[in-house]
Protein backbone atom coordinates (compact mmCIF):
# COMPACT_ATOMS: atom_id res chain seq x y z
CA UNK A 1 0.00 0.00 0.00
CA UNK A 2 1.38 3.46 -0.82
CA UNK A 3 1.60 5.82 1.64
CA UNK A 4 3.30 8.88 0.19
CA UNK A 5 3.00 9.21 -3.55
CA UNK A 6 5.11 12.15 -5.51
CA UNK A 7 4.56 12.87 -8.70
CA UNK A 8 5.76 15.52 -11.57
CA UNK A 9 7.74 17.66 -8.86
CA UNK A 10 9.66 20.73 -10.32
CA UNK A 11 11.29 23.00 -8.11
CA UNK A 12 14.27 25.50 -8.26
CA UNK A 13 15.83 28.52 -6.34
CA UNK A 14 16.11 31.09 -9.07
CA UNK A 15 17.50 29.58 -12.25
CA UNK A 16 18.97 26.92 -9.86
CA UNK A 17 16.98 23.39 -10.62
CA UNK A 18 16.66 21.50 -7.72
CA UNK A 19 14.10 18.86 -8.80
CA UNK A 20 13.05 18.12 -11.96
CA UNK A 21 9.52 16.31 -12.82
CA UNK A 22 10.39 13.56 -10.47
CA UNK A 23 8.06 10.90 -9.11
CA UNK A 24 8.72 9.13 -5.55
CA UNK A 25 6.47 6.51 -3.65
CA UNK A 26 6.55 5.27 0.05
CA UNK A 27 5.08 1.77 0.54
CA UNK A 28 3.91 0.71 3.75
CA UNK A 29 7.00 -1.06 5.84
CA UNK A 30 9.60 0.41 4.00
CA UNK A 31 12.86 1.66 5.35
CA UNK A 32 14.51 4.52 2.92
CA UNK A 33 17.88 6.09 2.47
CA UNK A 34 17.96 9.02 0.57
CA UNK A 35 21.15 9.96 -0.66
CA UNK A 36 22.80 12.81 -2.59
CA UNK A 37 25.74 14.62 -2.92
CA UNK A 38 25.22 18.44 -0.23
CA UNK A 39 23.03 20.54 -2.59
CA UNK A 40 21.28 18.48 -4.37
CA UNK A 41 18.10 19.02 -2.33
CA UNK A 42 17.57 16.68 0.00
CA UNK A 43 16.08 18.58 3.03
CA UNK A 44 14.40 20.69 0.27
CA UNK A 45 12.46 17.71 -0.73
CA UNK A 46 11.35 16.74 2.76
CA UNK A 47 10.29 19.70 3.36
CA UNK A 48 8.03 19.88 0.15
CA UNK A 49 6.55 16.66 1.37
CA UNK A 50 5.83 17.84 5.10
CA UNK A 51 3.91 21.23 3.60
CA UNK A 52 6.83 23.75 4.83
CA UNK A 53 7.63 24.39 1.09
CA UNK A 54 5.50 24.92 -1.91
CA UNK A 55 6.90 23.20 -4.64
CA UNK A 56 6.17 25.08 -7.99
CA UNK A 57 5.19 21.62 -9.82
CA UNK A 58 4.01 18.56 -8.73
CA UNK A 59 1.23 16.88 -6.65
CA UNK A 60 2.36 15.15 -3.37
CA UNK A 61 -0.42 12.90 -1.91
CA UNK A 62 -0.40 11.32 1.52
CA UNK A 63 -2.96 8.25 2.48
CA UNK A 64 -5.29 9.36 4.51
CA UNK A 65 -4.86 9.80 8.47
CA UNK A 66 -1.17 9.53 8.54
CA UNK A 67 0.50 10.91 11.12
CA UNK A 68 4.13 12.22 10.29
CA UNK A 69 6.93 13.23 12.24
CA UNK A 70 10.01 15.30 11.33
CA UNK A 71 13.28 15.78 12.79
CA UNK A 72 14.82 18.61 11.31
CA UNK A 73 18.18 19.60 10.87
CA UNK A 74 17.35 23.00 11.44
CA UNK A 75 14.50 22.98 14.05
CA UNK A 76 14.53 25.94 16.54
CA UNK A 77 13.80 25.32 20.40
CA UNK A 78 12.90 29.00 21.57
CA UNK A 79 14.59 30.16 25.10
CA UNK A 80 12.55 29.85 28.00
CA UNK A 81 11.50 26.02 27.13
CA UNK A 82 12.67 23.03 29.54
CA UNK A 83 14.05 19.57 28.55
CA UNK A 84 9.89 18.44 29.63
CA UNK A 85 8.27 20.90 28.14
CA UNK A 86 9.39 20.13 24.53
CA UNK A 87 9.40 16.70 25.16
CA UNK A 88 5.89 16.76 26.99
CA UNK A 89 5.00 19.29 23.72
CA UNK A 90 4.56 15.79 21.83
CA UNK A 91 1.01 15.11 23.49
CA UNK A 92 -0.12 18.93 22.82
CA UNK A 93 -2.89 17.22 20.87
CA UNK A 94 -3.55 15.18 23.60
CA UNK A 95 -3.84 17.99 25.95
CA UNK A 96 -6.13 19.55 23.23
CA UNK A 97 -8.57 17.09 24.25
CA UNK A 98 -8.08 16.96 27.80
CA UNK A 99 -8.79 20.99 27.42
CA UNK A 100 -11.96 20.23 24.96
CA UNK A 101 -13.39 17.24 27.81
CA UNK A 102 -13.20 19.75 30.58
CA UNK A 103 -15.60 22.26 28.77
CA UNK A 104 -18.18 19.47 27.83
CA UNK A 105 -18.05 19.34 31.72
CA UNK A 106 -19.10 23.00 31.96
CA UNK A 107 -21.68 22.48 28.95
CA UNK A 108 -23.32 19.61 30.90
CA UNK A 109 -24.87 21.86 33.92
CA UNK A 110 -26.99 23.61 31.24
CA UNK A 111 -27.84 21.14 28.63
CA UNK A 112 -30.90 19.63 28.23
CA UNK A 113 -31.69 16.36 27.77
CA UNK A 114 -30.94 15.96 23.86
CA UNK A 115 -27.96 17.76 24.18
CA UNK A 116 -26.52 16.44 27.26
CA UNK A 117 -26.63 13.05 25.79
CA UNK A 118 -24.79 14.44 22.51
CA UNK A 119 -21.98 15.87 25.09
CA UNK A 120 -21.78 12.72 27.20
CA UNK A 121 -21.27 10.71 23.95
CA UNK A 122 -18.59 13.20 22.48
CA UNK A 123 -16.83 12.74 26.44
CA UNK A 124 -16.59 9.05 26.08
CA UNK A 125 -14.92 9.51 22.66
CA UNK A 126 -12.61 11.73 24.32
CA UNK A 127 -11.81 9.71 27.43
CA UNK A 128 -11.31 6.62 25.33
CA UNK A 129 -8.96 8.35 23.17
CA UNK A 130 -7.01 9.51 26.24
CA UNK A 131 -6.82 6.45 27.50
CA UNK A 132 -5.46 4.45 25.01
CA UNK A 133 -3.13 7.38 24.32
CA UNK A 134 -1.67 6.50 28.02
CA UNK A 135 -2.56 10.51 28.50
CA UNK A 136 -2.49 9.95 32.46
CA UNK A 137 1.18 8.62 32.35
CA UNK A 138 2.40 10.99 30.37
CA UNK A 139 5.00 12.29 32.77
CA UNK A 140 6.77 8.86 33.44
CA UNK A 141 6.89 8.31 29.41
CA UNK A 142 8.45 11.71 29.48
CA UNK A 143 11.09 10.36 32.17
CA UNK A 144 11.52 7.12 30.77
CA UNK A 145 12.37 8.50 27.10
CA UNK A 146 14.50 10.79 28.98
CA UNK A 147 16.50 8.20 30.64
CA UNK A 148 16.74 6.06 27.33
CA UNK A 149 18.26 9.08 25.67
CA UNK A 150 20.64 10.25 28.47
CA UNK A 151 18.59 13.51 29.20
CA UNK A 152 17.89 12.97 32.67
CA UNK A 153 21.61 13.44 33.40
CA UNK A 154 21.57 16.98 32.30
CA UNK A 155 18.08 17.54 34.02
CA UNK A 156 14.88 17.82 32.30
CA UNK A 157 13.61 21.62 33.58
CA UNK A 158 17.44 22.90 31.87
CA UNK A 159 16.64 25.40 28.90
CA UNK A 160 16.90 24.07 25.89
CA UNK A 161 18.85 26.92 24.68
CA UNK A 162 21.64 25.90 27.23
CA UNK A 163 22.24 23.00 25.21
CA UNK A 164 25.07 21.34 23.02
CA UNK A 165 24.10 20.04 19.32
CA UNK A 166 24.01 16.74 20.59
CA UNK A 167 21.64 17.34 23.09
CA UNK A 168 19.37 19.54 21.13
CA UNK A 169 19.03 16.37 18.92
CA UNK A 170 18.17 13.91 21.50
CA UNK A 171 15.81 16.46 22.32
CA UNK A 172 14.26 16.74 19.36
CA UNK A 173 14.50 12.87 18.52
CA UNK A 174 13.08 12.26 22.07
CA UNK A 175 10.17 14.35 21.08
CA UNK A 176 9.51 12.93 17.95
CA UNK A 177 9.57 9.30 19.43
CA UNK A 178 7.14 10.08 21.92
CA UNK A 179 4.72 10.94 19.22
CA UNK A 180 4.77 7.85 17.80
CA UNK A 181 3.99 8.93 14.09
CA UNK A 182 2.97 6.75 11.39
CA UNK A 183 5.85 7.48 9.56
CA UNK A 184 9.38 9.01 10.05
CA UNK A 185 11.50 11.94 8.76
CA UNK A 186 14.61 11.54 9.68
CA UNK A 187 17.03 14.35 8.54
CA UNK A 188 20.65 13.65 9.60
CA UNK A 189 19.97 12.20 12.79
CA UNK A 190 23.66 11.44 13.89
CA UNK A 191 24.99 14.64 13.62
CA UNK A 192 25.97 15.26 17.03
CA UNK A 193 25.33 12.16 18.49
CA UNK A 194 27.62 10.01 20.25
CA UNK A 195 28.71 6.39 19.73
CA UNK A 196 26.30 5.28 22.39
CA UNK A 197 23.02 6.65 21.02
CA UNK A 198 23.85 5.87 17.67
CA UNK A 199 23.88 2.28 18.46
CA UNK A 200 20.41 2.78 20.27
CA UNK A 201 18.87 4.46 16.85
CA UNK A 202 20.13 2.02 15.10
CA UNK A 203 18.06 -0.74 17.13
CA UNK A 204 15.24 1.51 17.52
CA UNK A 205 15.41 1.58 13.72
CA UNK A 206 15.55 -1.84 13.08
CA UNK A 207 13.11 -2.94 15.11
CA UNK A 208 10.55 -0.04 13.63
CA UNK A 209 7.76 -1.52 12.40
CA UNK A 210 6.91 1.42 9.94
CA UNK A 211 8.04 3.14 7.23
CA UNK A 212 10.78 5.92 7.26
CA UNK A 213 12.96 7.96 5.20
CA UNK A 214 16.54 8.75 6.40
CA UNK A 215 19.08 11.46 5.16
CA UNK A 216 22.38 10.42 6.11
CA UNK A 217 25.62 10.50 4.94
CA UNK A 218 26.93 7.84 7.89
CA UNK A 219 27.45 4.84 5.45
CA UNK A 220 27.40 2.43 8.22
CA UNK A 221 24.62 3.84 10.15
CA UNK A 222 22.64 3.82 6.71
CA UNK A 223 23.96 0.19 5.71
CA UNK A 224 22.76 -0.77 9.10
CA UNK A 225 18.55 -0.04 9.07
CA UNK A 226 17.33 0.67 5.52
CA UNK A 227 16.43 -1.41 2.33
CA UNK A 228 16.10 1.12 -0.14
CA UNK A 229 18.02 4.18 -1.57
CA UNK A 230 17.06 7.07 -3.33
CA UNK A 231 19.83 8.53 -4.58
CA UNK A 232 19.29 11.82 -5.83
CA UNK A 233 21.49 14.05 -8.49
CA UNK A 234 21.60 16.21 -11.29
CA UNK A 235 17.45 16.96 -10.60
CA UNK A 236 16.83 13.33 -10.90
CA UNK A 237 15.50 11.03 -8.31
CA UNK A 238 16.12 7.26 -8.83
CA UNK A 239 15.10 4.08 -6.82
CA UNK A 240 17.44 1.24 -6.02
CA UNK A 241 16.57 -1.99 -4.00
CA UNK A 242 19.27 -2.75 -1.32
CA UNK A 243 22.00 -0.89 1.08
CA UNK A 244 23.82 1.68 0.22
CA UNK A 245 26.87 -0.36 -0.74
CA UNK A 246 24.74 -2.45 -3.21
CA UNK A 247 23.53 1.25 -5.02
CA UNK A 248 26.68 2.30 -5.59
CA UNK A 249 27.52 -1.19 -6.98
CA UNK A 250 24.52 -0.87 -9.36
CA UNK A 251 25.08 3.33 -10.13
CA UNK A 252 28.58 2.99 -10.97
CA UNK A 253 27.98 0.06 -13.48
CA UNK A 254 24.72 1.97 -15.22
CA UNK A 255 27.32 5.08 -15.45
CA UNK A 256 30.09 2.62 -17.33
CA UNK A 257 27.14 1.32 -19.56
CA UNK A 258 25.70 5.05 -20.08
CA UNK A 259 28.99 6.88 -20.63
CA UNK A 260 29.76 3.52 -23.31
CA UNK A 261 26.42 4.18 -24.86
CA UNK A 262 27.42 7.42 -25.40
CA UNK A 263 30.29 7.15 -27.40
CA UNK A 264 29.01 5.20 -29.58
CA UNK A 265 26.36 7.31 -30.19
CA UNK A 266 28.59 10.49 -30.91
CA UNK A 267 30.92 7.76 -33.38
CA UNK A 268 27.82 7.15 -34.94
CA UNK A 269 26.76 11.06 -35.39
CA UNK A 270 29.97 11.77 -36.59
CA UNK A 271 29.88 9.71 -39.13
CA UNK A 272 26.77 10.44 -40.25
CA UNK A 273 27.27 14.55 -40.31
CA UNK A 274 30.64 13.40 -42.20
CA UNK A 275 28.76 11.38 -44.90
CA UNK A 276 25.89 14.48 -45.24
CA UNK A 277 28.44 16.61 -45.43
CA UNK A 278 30.23 15.28 -48.20
CA UNK A 279 27.14 14.01 -50.09
CA UNK A 280 24.37 16.36 -50.12
CA UNK A 281 25.49 18.85 -53.08
CA UNK A 282 26.00 15.86 -55.51
CA UNK A 283 22.52 14.74 -57.22
CA UNK A 284 23.65 11.13 -57.16
CA UNK A 285 24.12 10.97 -53.09
CA UNK A 286 21.59 13.83 -52.41
CA UNK A 287 19.01 11.00 -51.52
CA UNK A 288 21.46 9.02 -49.08
CA UNK A 289 22.76 12.31 -47.39
CA UNK A 290 18.91 13.51 -46.90
CA UNK A 291 18.06 9.88 -45.72
CA UNK A 292 20.81 10.12 -43.00
CA UNK A 293 19.71 13.61 -42.31
CA UNK A 294 16.72 12.46 -41.17
CA UNK A 295 18.22 9.90 -39.12
CA UNK A 296 20.27 12.42 -37.40
CA UNK A 297 17.30 14.63 -36.78
CA UNK A 298 15.04 12.03 -35.23
CA UNK A 299 18.04 10.37 -33.13
CA UNK A 300 17.41 10.28 -29.06
CA UNK A 301 21.14 12.00 -28.00
CA UNK A 302 22.25 10.93 -24.92
CA UNK A 303 23.52 13.61 -22.70
CA UNK A 304 26.09 12.78 -19.72
CA UNK A 305 25.78 14.97 -16.73
CA UNK A 306 28.05 17.65 -16.53
CA UNK A 307 30.64 16.61 -13.66
CA UNK A 308 30.40 17.88 -10.52
CA UNK A 309 33.09 19.48 -9.27
CA UNK A 310 35.23 17.42 -6.52
CA UNK A 311 36.33 18.96 -3.40
CA UNK A 312 40.29 19.35 -3.08
CA UNK A 313 41.11 20.43 0.75
CA UNK A 314 44.77 21.38 1.10
CA UNK A 315 45.62 23.30 4.55
CA UNK A 316 48.12 25.84 4.29
CA UNK A 317 50.84 25.11 7.09
CA UNK A 318 52.74 27.70 8.77
CA UNK A 319 55.94 27.24 10.47
CA UNK A 320 56.71 24.54 13.33
CA UNK A 321 55.68 25.29 16.75
CA UNK A 322 57.57 24.66 19.41
CA UNK A 323 57.48 21.30 21.33
CA UNK A 324 54.71 21.50 23.43
CA UNK A 325 51.46 22.72 21.88
CA UNK A 326 49.55 23.01 25.24
CA UNK A 327 49.93 21.76 29.10
CA UNK A 328 47.16 22.38 31.68
CA UNK A 329 47.36 22.44 35.10
CA UNK A 330 44.33 20.68 37.48
CA UNK A 331 42.00 22.62 34.99
CA UNK A 332 38.40 22.68 35.79
CA UNK A 333 36.05 23.25 33.27
CA UNK A 334 32.61 24.71 32.80
CA UNK A 335 30.30 27.54 33.17
CA UNK A 336 28.37 28.01 36.24
CA UNK A 337 29.05 24.09 37.42
CA UNK A 338 32.36 22.02 36.96
CA UNK A 339 32.42 20.01 33.78
CA UNK A 340 35.57 18.12 34.38
CA UNK A 341 37.69 16.98 37.54
CA UNK A 342 41.05 18.97 37.54
CA UNK A 343 43.07 17.93 34.34
CA UNK A 344 46.73 18.02 33.78
CA UNK A 345 47.04 17.36 30.21
CA UNK A 346 49.86 17.61 27.42
CA UNK A 347 49.99 17.99 23.89
CA UNK A 348 53.07 17.91 22.12
CA UNK A 349 53.51 18.90 18.15
CA UNK A 350 52.83 16.59 15.75
CA UNK A 351 50.54 14.94 17.72
CA UNK A 352 46.91 14.71 16.41
CA UNK A 353 44.88 14.01 19.46
CA UNK A 354 40.76 12.57 19.02
CA UNK A 355 38.29 13.95 21.87
CA UNK A 356 35.50 11.22 22.14
CA UNK A 357 32.59 10.95 25.03
CA UNK A 358 28.83 11.26 25.10
CA UNK A 359 27.52 14.53 25.13
CA UNK A 360 27.07 17.51 27.46
CA UNK A 361 30.01 15.90 28.99
CA UNK A 362 32.23 18.99 27.93
CA UNK A 363 33.81 18.45 24.86
CA UNK A 364 33.44 21.48 23.36
CA UNK A 365 33.87 23.39 26.46
CA UNK A 366 37.72 21.59 26.87
CA UNK A 367 38.47 22.82 23.60
CA UNK A 368 37.16 26.26 24.06
CA UNK A 369 39.14 27.03 27.32
CA UNK A 370 42.36 25.24 26.10
CA UNK A 371 42.49 28.16 23.33
CA UNK A 372 41.11 30.77 25.52
CA UNK A 373 37.75 31.45 24.72
CA UNK A 374 36.42 30.26 27.75
CA UNK A 375 37.73 31.02 31.12
CA UNK A 376 38.74 28.33 33.26
CA UNK A 377 36.68 27.53 36.95
CA UNK A 378 40.21 26.36 38.38
CA UNK A 379 43.55 25.86 37.09
CA UNK A 380 45.46 26.88 34.22
CA UNK A 381 46.43 26.39 30.26
CA UNK A 382 49.72 27.37 28.59
CA UNK A 383 49.71 27.49 25.22
CA UNK A 384 53.44 26.46 23.28
CA UNK A 385 54.98 28.93 21.09
CA UNK A 386 54.60 29.65 17.38
CA UNK A 387 51.00 28.57 17.65
CA UNK A 388 49.38 29.11 14.27
CA UNK A 389 45.71 28.16 15.38
CA UNK A 390 42.78 27.47 12.82
CA UNK A 391 39.45 26.91 14.67
CA UNK A 392 35.99 24.75 12.90
CA UNK A 393 33.21 25.39 14.90
CA UNK A 394 30.34 22.85 15.53
CA UNK A 395 27.75 25.62 13.64
CA UNK A 396 28.28 28.47 11.85
CA UNK A 397 28.05 31.62 13.54
CA UNK A 398 27.18 34.88 12.31
CA UNK A 399 24.99 36.42 9.96
CA UNK A 400 24.68 34.58 6.69
CA UNK A 401 22.94 37.44 4.35
CA UNK A 402 26.29 37.53 2.50
CA UNK A 403 27.50 35.24 -0.12
CA UNK A 404 29.77 32.99 -0.07
CA UNK A 405 32.33 35.27 -1.97
CA UNK A 406 31.54 38.37 0.26
CA UNK A 407 32.27 35.91 3.06
CA UNK A 408 35.27 35.01 1.96
CA UNK A 409 36.66 38.20 0.93
CA UNK A 410 35.45 39.55 4.42
CA UNK A 411 38.36 36.96 6.35
CA UNK A 412 41.02 37.52 3.08
CA UNK A 413 40.31 40.81 2.41
CA UNK A 414 43.68 41.30 -0.19
CA UNK A 415 42.14 38.20 -2.24
CA UNK A 416 41.37 39.16 -6.00
CA UNK A 417 37.62 38.02 -6.83
CA UNK A 418 39.72 35.15 -9.35
CA UNK A 419 41.49 33.86 -5.89
CA UNK A 420 38.26 33.91 -4.03
CA UNK A 421 36.34 32.35 -7.01
CA UNK A 422 38.93 29.41 -7.55
CA UNK A 423 39.58 28.81 -3.87
CA UNK A 424 35.67 27.99 -3.32
CA UNK A 425 35.54 26.07 -6.28
CA UNK A 426 38.25 24.07 -4.80
CA UNK A 427 36.32 23.55 -1.99
CA UNK A 428 33.37 21.51 -4.04
CA UNK A 429 31.40 24.88 -4.76
CA UNK A 430 29.66 25.85 -8.34
CA UNK A 431 29.36 29.25 -9.74
CA UNK A 432 25.68 29.46 -8.44
CA UNK A 433 26.40 27.89 -5.09
CA UNK A 434 29.38 30.73 -5.03
CA UNK A 435 27.23 33.51 -6.30
CA UNK A 436 24.44 32.28 -3.35
CA UNK A 437 23.80 34.13 -0.04
CA UNK A 438 25.15 31.59 2.66
CA UNK A 439 21.76 31.18 4.37
CA UNK A 440 20.23 29.33 1.22
CA UNK A 441 22.91 26.85 1.15
CA UNK A 442 23.01 23.28 2.41
CA UNK A 443 24.48 22.47 5.72
CA UNK A 444 27.33 20.47 3.69
CA UNK A 445 27.69 23.80 1.06
CA UNK A 446 28.23 26.06 4.43
CA UNK A 447 30.11 23.62 6.37
CA UNK A 448 32.59 23.40 2.48
CA UNK A 449 32.69 27.75 2.63
CA UNK A 450 33.80 27.31 6.39
CA UNK A 451 36.45 24.56 5.36
CA UNK A 452 37.90 27.23 2.53
CA UNK A 453 38.27 29.96 4.98
CA UNK A 454 40.00 27.12 7.22
CA UNK A 455 42.13 25.72 4.43
CA UNK A 456 43.16 29.20 3.14
CA UNK A 457 44.97 30.26 6.77
CA UNK A 458 48.40 29.38 7.47
CA UNK A 459 48.07 27.26 10.47
CA UNK A 460 50.20 24.42 12.57
CA UNK A 461 47.51 23.75 15.27
CA UNK A 462 43.78 22.90 13.46
CA UNK A 463 40.91 23.00 15.99
CA UNK A 464 37.94 20.49 14.99
CA UNK A 465 34.27 20.42 16.46
CA UNK A 466 32.83 17.87 14.53
CA UNK A 467 33.74 18.98 11.41
CA UNK A 468 32.19 15.72 9.26
CA UNK A 469 28.20 17.23 10.06
CA UNK A 470 26.43 17.14 6.61
CA UNK A 471 29.51 16.75 4.67
CA UNK A 472 28.42 14.48 1.89
CA UNK A 473 30.63 11.19 1.56
CA UNK A 474 33.16 12.46 -1.21
CA UNK A 475 33.81 15.71 0.89
CA UNK A 476 34.42 13.82 4.02
CA UNK A 477 36.69 11.06 2.50
CA UNK A 478 38.82 14.15 0.66
CA UNK A 479 38.59 16.01 4.27
CA UNK A 480 40.54 12.54 5.88
CA UNK A 481 42.79 12.78 3.14
CA UNK A 482 43.87 16.14 3.95
CA UNK A 483 44.31 15.52 7.59
CA UNK A 484 45.78 12.76 7.05
CA UNK A 485 48.83 14.44 5.11
CA UNK A 486 48.28 17.80 7.37
CA UNK A 487 51.95 18.16 8.64
CA UNK A 488 50.02 20.07 11.92
CA UNK A 489 49.28 19.39 15.10
CA UNK A 490 45.45 18.39 15.15
CA UNK A 491 42.96 18.45 18.35
CA UNK A 492 39.13 16.98 16.80
CA UNK A 493 36.03 16.55 18.54
CA UNK A 494 34.00 13.52 16.72
CA UNK A 495 31.98 10.41 16.92
CA UNK A 496 32.82 8.64 13.90
CA UNK A 497 36.05 6.25 14.40
CA UNK A 498 36.06 5.32 10.75
CA UNK A 499 36.92 8.66 9.93
CA UNK A 500 39.83 9.35 12.46
CA UNK A 501 41.05 6.21 13.23
CA UNK A 502 43.59 6.16 10.09
CA UNK A 503 45.62 9.46 11.65
CA UNK A 504 44.53 9.72 15.12
CA UNK A 505 47.92 9.60 17.03
CA UNK A 506 45.68 9.53 20.71
CA UNK A 507 41.78 9.07 21.60
CA UNK A 508 41.30 11.01 25.17
CA UNK A 509 37.90 9.56 26.15
CA UNK A 510 36.59 12.66 28.32
CA UNK A 511 33.90 10.17 29.72
CA UNK A 512 37.46 9.38 32.18
CA UNK A 513 37.67 12.93 33.77
CA UNK A 514 34.17 14.10 33.38
CA UNK A 515 31.61 15.31 36.40
CA UNK A 516 28.37 14.74 34.20
CA UNK A 517 28.68 10.61 33.80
Amino acid sequence: MSILNVENLTHGFGDRAIFNNVSFRLLKGEHIGLVGANGEGKSTFMNIVTGKLMPDEGNIQWAKNVRVGYLDQHSVLDKGMTIRGVLKSAFSYLFELEKKMNDLCNLMADADSDSLMNIMEEFGTIQETLDNNNFYIIDSKVEEIGRALGLDAIGLDKDVTELSGGQRTKVLLGKLLLEKPDILLLDEPTNYLDTVHIEWLKRYLNEYENAFILISHDIPFLNSVINIIYHMENAELNRYVGDYDKFLEVYEVRKAQLESAYKRQQQEISELQDFVARNKARVSTRNMAMSRQKKLDKMDVIELAKEKPKPEFYFKEARAAGRFIFQTEHLVIGYDEPLSKPLTLTMERGDKVVLKGANGIGKTTLLKSIIGLIPPLEGKVSLGDYLYKGYFEQEMTGAKNNTCIEELWKEFPSYSQYEVRSALAKCGLTTKHIESLVRVLSGGEQAKVRLCKLINQETNLLLLDEPTNHLDVEAKEELKRALKEYGGSILLICHEPEFYEDFATKVWDCSNWSTKI
